[in-house]
């Protein structure tokens, strides 16, 4: 059996997005011939949401090593409110003893807590351990560089400095990338040429089956909201970023403009944002703005992991407002999927999750390219509004083609790779 060491600062109970890929994985890696440790931040120090359900899907064979982290008060008031940053030295600590205590093959990074990726190198080149990154998102992200000031996140020059530096240090000594997106690879390898060559795998999150037995074994119902009986209830679970409120406008327009019969209808928004005890509602605000008041209800705050599958199950339609952006790949998708109900979304023509969502025939998706304006996204949402009124008709997908993406499946590829990394 090979070995790997995996650095996930988020871990359960702690219901983030970017621990999930982990949590997933872990159950199967020892089928395809690793055994793995884990190293996280204890939950206590962290801020995230918690699910206590999520403990039990972590199997009771896997060592979890748990770090401090320093207190968020404290380092807030000096600008480190990250994670990552807060725990990076009790992760070079603890990880520093194992990699001299036990012999591992390897490193996985897999977060979007980044600066922790830095002990790669440092690790690699203490203990001449080979090291993968997993890109969820840009680490440095060149985005908001020709945004005026005022369209910049705050302290956007100190975040983007450390990053721009902590990924220059990192990346020229990385053995492996991982990615959910083909771009994200792409730019850092046209970044540093040095890692032109070096193994790069898109590996999707997929879907984990076993969390929907859990969600039936245990009876979990949504919380919070309760759907209407009587209406067709649409429902988007996950976060609404500014680059989704283009397509929410768009879609909220074309929807009011239709014909259709609003009052047949009802859309609920849920975990719209990730600050804890958040009362901003944008989409509300949008729907009101197009003529949908009263049609539309958002509840910001998030929502315990299995309750969100719960809620998926009992919903008629399932919405997902994409993105223009060719390299957005979304996890929740392979979820939406997998629950069976059908989806209608808005993706990127060249998008990957386009091409599921399509071959599983889950459901519609509006096909958009990154040029289009607003009137243009109305448009075309506009022209696929028919099919949307018979689509909480459908029943079922096709199952083969989302096994593919399977929780096991994306752990085969990452093995893969581990082992075409190692050799």
């Amino acid at each position: 059996m090979k070995r790997v060491l995996i650095i996930s600062p988020h871990f359960p109970p702690v219901n983030a997005p970017d621990m999930q890929r982990v949590r997933m994985s872990l159950p199967h890696y020892h089928e395809f011939g690793w055994e793995a440790e884990v190293i996280c931040v204890d939950e206590n120090f962290t801020e995230g949401f918690r699910d206590e359900l999520l403990r039990a899907t972590i199997p009771a064979d896997i060592p979890v090593h748990k770090v401090k982290a320093w207190p968020v008060n404290i380092t807030r008031k000096l600008g480190l409110g990250s994670l990552s940053m807060r725990s990076y030295y009790q992760f070079k600590k603890k990880g520093t003893a194992l990699l001299q205590e036990k012999k591992f093959d390897l490193v996985f990074f897999s977060t979007s807590m980044f600066h922790v990726c830095a002990l790669g190198r440092y690790w690699k080149k203490k203990f001449g351990i080979p090291f993968i990154i997993d890109m969820q998102d840009p680490w440095r992200n060149d985005f908001h560089l020709d945004k005026p000031a005022s369209e910049r996140p705050p302290k956007f020059w100190i975040a983007y400095t450390i990053n721009k530096q902590m990924e220059a240090f990192t990346m020229p000594s990385v053995d492996g990338l991982m990615s959910v997106s083909q771009g994200y690879i792409d730019e850092l390898r046209n970044r540093y040429h040095g890692i032109k060559n070096k193994p790069a795998a898109v590996i999707p999150f997929g879907c984990s089956a076993a969390d929907y037995k859990l969600v039936r074994e245990k009876n979990i119902q949504p919380e919070i909201i309760r759907l209407n009986e009587g209406k067709i209830n649409v429902v988007y679970v996950g976060a609404v970023t500014k680059f989704f409120l283009p397509l929410l406008h768009a879609f909220f327009t074309a929807f009011a403009e239709s014909g259709i019969h609003k009052e047949r209808y009802h859309f609920y928004f849920i975990g719209t944002n990730y600050a804890i005890n958040a009362a901003e509602k944008p989409v509300e605000e949008l729907a009101a703005s197009a003529g949908m008041k009263g049609s539309v209800t958002e509840v910001p705050e998030r929502i315990p992991y299995f309750s969100a599958l719960s809620t998926l199950l009992h919903a008629d339609i399932l919405f997902i407002p994409g993105s223009t952006d060719p390299d957005y790949n979304a996890s929740k998708v392979y979820n939406n999927i997998l629950s069976g109900k059908p989806v209608f979304s808005i993706f990127n023509q060249r998008s990957l999750v386009k091409k599921v969502i399509e071959e599983s025939e889950a459901g519609i998706v509006v096909a958009v390219d990154e040029a289009d304006n607003e009137t243009m996204l109305t448009k075309k949402i506009a022209e696929r509004l028919r099919e949307f009124e018979q689509l909480h008709k459908q029943t079922g997908t096709k199952n083969n083609a989302i096994d593919e993406f399977s929780s096991r499946a994306m752990t085969q590829k990452q093995v893969d790779l581990f082992n075409q990394v190692i050799s």
